[in-house]
């Protein structure tokens, strides 16, 4: 089994991101007193332990200049939601985390979560999971009994058109990762008209986050996000995906790179929307 690559170091973004901005999508990792799943895909990068990592986040978040995190649960740790509970409550009131259940998790289960500062748990259909659709939709009205919602990683041109009625439904918000990964680019698709559609319509949220994962240039992305961004402004979020794990494909980017791709993509009301008030909306009220 492969180890992940470390991070590069933080660096400023050559445009600052506006007061209070979040990083909406970050993972955790720690060292011998955080188990690894055994059905994992990858180790984390050697020789680094909990407060190694919890470091590294915080130098990254410094950096970057944001005041916030969105801790999303890796499935390196399967249902050991330990890490990331463990993050949120070192670093404080500011943070917020995205756990993972298996499919029939029970009202305590939930209420763990959610007692532990976790505002959603995640549906992963790109990498696999203990969490199916019909078990998200299950769950969904306990989680909307704690306030909490769903977050979801899909190849939207797999996925989305048979899963919009479903998200019409849905008595949560839901939020869509990696601008809804789809496997080809043009932002004319039906898949990517059907996202725009929810979007616009106020059903889903997505986020604006790794767009290294698409492609290798990405500047390619642009039509794409911006198609996104376009639909509804106000249910578009941002995340730098920090620290990078399970690449595949993909080449370690800079986390100043992608804020800096978002900046160069969006007026600064967007962008004051996109990492400010819709993350404040969604994770703090």
């Amino acid at each position: 089994m492969d180890n992940a690559d470390p991070p590069f170091a933080p660096a400023p973004p050559t445009h600052p991101l506006p007061k209070g901005a979040w990083d909406a999508h970050v993972h955790m990792l720690g060292g011998p007193q955080h188990p690894l799943s055994p059905n994992r895909a990858q180790n984390p990068a050697p020789g680094h332990d909990f407060d190694d990592w919890l470091a590294m986040l915080r130098d990254h978040l410094a950096a970057l200049g944001c005041a916030h995190a969105l801790i999303v649960h890796s499935i390196l740790y399967g249902t050991d939601n330990a890490v990331t509970c463990d993050a949120v409550a070192a670093l404080g009131a500011d943070f917020k985390g995205v756990g993972l259940l298996p499919d029939g998790a029970d009202l305590a289960a939930v209420r763990t979560l959610s007692r532990a500062n976790c505002v959603a748990v995640r549906l992963n259909y790109v990498h696999g999971g203990v969490l199916t659709w019909d078990g998200a939709k299950a769950m969904a009205p306990l989680l909307a009994d704690h306030g909490m919602h769903i977050q979801m990683l899909l190849h939207a041109d797999k996925h989305v058109a048979e899963l919009a009625s479903d998200i019409r439904a849905l008595p949560v918000p839901l939020v869509i990762d990696h601008c809804g990964w789809p496997t080809t680019l043009k932002p004319d698709r039906a898949a990517i008209d059907t996202l725009c559609a929810l979007l616009s319509e106020g059903h889903i949220h997505i986020k604006l986050s790794a767009p290294y994962r698409l492609t290798r240039d990405i500047t390619q992305t642009e039509p794409l996000m911006r198609r996104l961004i376009d639909a509804n402004p106000d249910r578009c979020l941002w995340g730098s995906d920090w620290p990078h794990i399970m690449l595949g494909k993909a080449k370690m980017p800079r986390a100043a790179t992608l804020a800096d791709h978002l900046s160069a993509i969006t007026r600064p009301h967007e962008r004051q929307k996109i990492l400010v008030d819709t993350p404040n909306r969604l994770f703090l009220t």
